[in-house]
């Protein structure tokens, strides 16, 4: 008998059921669900605006208006190039009542990204902050098929500006451009066409990072983008006991499923705040008092390091939620100890509409005694989650190799782009590229990604594992552990690190505490103290980056 395919491992928690009955196979019918369940509910908040379900409907309704009336087709794609303000999601559902698929663009793109995503999503309608057209778009567009431009600005749907985000902006407007706000006031009084999607019809095009060769379009279709929803409000408790704050960037996966749909599920309030500055979003938890968020690891360590903060700005909430990078078991301690909260974990890649395992709401997550890693939860509802050798045949539990994850949260493929869907979702399931390993009781452990692999004199080293190590020291923030060439060695240890505010420790000291507490060939030779470690908008840590150092 496979264990993989009986799935006996599977942990069943209280009286609920290993599988799940997907509600909606469509999410724009997702969304009308929402809006006729609770109309005059608030939708979205953005600092002292806010938009009711009824006006968001309408909204939408004008820009699908507005786009089919500017040669918007089925299947045409309309790129958002946004901050995390309102109109963020009244594109993404305007763009589906028009019958489109929506492209989410990290508004940190530059003109050699931007033009790269642009071209490869073969976008023809783009909607950009003021700023971001006139310092990077203006001189990209021309050579891509982009024949409209929106433009709007972080100012609209609230009157109270914060300095600390807006100081000095007004508003602009550019020749050959134009303003998102307008078309829809010119168009609100219709309504567009029926539309309906397919389960298997793209919602969306998220971009990896591109860590290994160009980003790639990932293929979210509608029944990915409403199972991952469910599995949020039903397994996370995201949106059941209040508001939920929009802590990630709408652009990533995390947002698009942890923030926006299942807000428009539940439905429940989205609070916005632009981006993410510790304070700004400090100040948003005490006064809108959200119950639910999901981020970063390293965004919440950068709240609990705010001098401004106080346990009571978690006070409302009841479920909070981690993914994107790893947590410690000492982050995990910290932010307990910090806001009485237990973070749970979260796992999953833009390539699985976010979770593939979660920690289950209530639970702490399991510390494997070998590697002192944290499990990163086990298989969501619907999902199988096998761990493979290189040739891809299943390991025993415990073993470590490959994660791989079969479900309907998983892509349909990459767009335009089949020979890397064969290589990376073969069969429909996706090699992840991560490391770990599943123990008899089904928890996941992650150990690392594939790549990132230290081989010294022979030996497996896992940055993960030395970064989990250095993170128990008292004065470390925040570390990224690489291989670098070595005469000797082949390869060997080399760590990067932040220090806590206020707080002291030099690179032999830490290279002390590691060598205390590890194998030999583990513990790194050298450490390098900086002030930031650099990271994505989603608060990974570039390790690449530091490698090239």
């Amino acid at each position: 008998m496979s264990a993989y395919d009986e799935r006996p491992w599977l942990p069943r928690y209280g009286d609920e059921p290993a599988d799940l009955a997907i509600e909606f196979d469509d999410a724009l019918e997702m969304f009308r669900a929402g809006v006729a369940k609770d109309p005059d509910g608030i939708a979205l908040t953005y600092f002292d605006g806010s938009i009711t379900r009824r006006e968001l409907d309408e909204l939408s309704d004008g820009l699908a208006a507005g786009l089919l009336a500017n040669g918007f087709s089925r299947g045409d794609r309309l790129a958002v190039y946004l901050q995390n303000v309102p109109q963020f999601v009244i594109a993404m559902v305007g763009t589906w009542k028009a019958g489109g698929i929506m492209v989410s663009i990290n508004p940190m793109s530059r003109k050699r990204e931007l033009s790269y995503l642009l071209k490869d999503s073969g976008a023809t309608v783009l909607v950009a902050l003021e700023t971001l057209y006139d310092e990077v778009a203006r001189e990209v567009v021309p050579d891509t098929d982009v024949r409209l431009v929106l433009t709007t600005s972080e100012l609209e749907f609230q009157t109270r500006d914060d300095d600390r985000l807006f100081a000095g902006l007004t508003r602009q407007r550019h020749e050959g451009t134009t303003d998102f706000g307008e078309l829809i006031a010119e168009h609100r009084s219709e309504v567009p066409p029926p539309v309906s999607f397919a389960p298997d019809d793209v919602a969306f095009l998220t971009y990896t990072s591109g860590t290994t060769g160009v980003p790639k379009g990932a293929m979210n279709t509608h029944r990915n983008v409403t199972f991952t929803a469910q599995i949020y409000r039903d397994r996370v408790h995201a949106g059941r006991d209040g508001a939920i704050f929009g802590i990630a960037p709408l652009f990533h996966i995390t947002g698009l499923i942890g923030h926006i749909a299942v807000s428009m599920l539940v439905p429940a309030p989205l609070i916005l705040a632009y981006r993410f500055e510790p304070n700004v979003v400090l100040d948003a938890f005490l006064e809108h008092r959200p119950a639910f968020t999901i981020g970063a690891i390293t965004a919440f360590s950068a709240l609990l390091n705010s001098p401004a903060f106080t346990k009571d700005h978690f006070s409302s909430f009841t479920s909070v939620y981690s993914g994107g990078a790893p947590i410690s078991p000492t982050a995990e301690k910290g932010f307990l100890e910090a806001t009485g909260i237990q973070v749970h974990n979260a796992y999953g890649l833009t390539e699985t509409t976010s979770p593939m395992t979660l920690t289950p709401f209530g639970s702490p997550s399991p510390v494997d005694p070998t590697s002192g890693a944290l499990s990163v939860g086990v298989p969501v509802p619907n999902t199988i989650v096998r761990i493979q050798d290189d040739d891809g045949q299943d390991l025993p539990l415990g073993e470590v190799g490959e994660i791989v994850a079969d479900g309907p949260q998983v892509v349909a493929g990459y767009w335009e782009k089949p020979e890397e869907t064969a290589a990376n979702l073969p069969g429909g399931a996706l090699k992840s590229g991560d490391v770990g390993f599943m123990n008899p009781e089904g928890w996941i452990f992650i150990v690392d990604r594939k790549k990132d692999m230290i081989n010294a004199s022979g030996y497996k080293v896992w940055p993960r594992e030395v970064e989990d190590v250095l993170a128990e020291h008292p004065a470390v923030r925040e570390s990224a552990v690489v291989g670098v060439p070595d005469e000797k060695r082949g390869e060997t240890v080399k760590a990067f690190v932040s220090v806590k505010p206020g707080a002291s420790v030099t690179p032999e000291e830490l290279i002390a505490h590691c060598k205390e507490r590890m194998a030999a060939y583990k513990y790194p030779r050298s450490v390098v103290l900086l002030d930031e470690l650099p990271k994505t908008v989603t608060g990974k840590i570039l390790r690449r980056e530091l490698r090239d150092n």
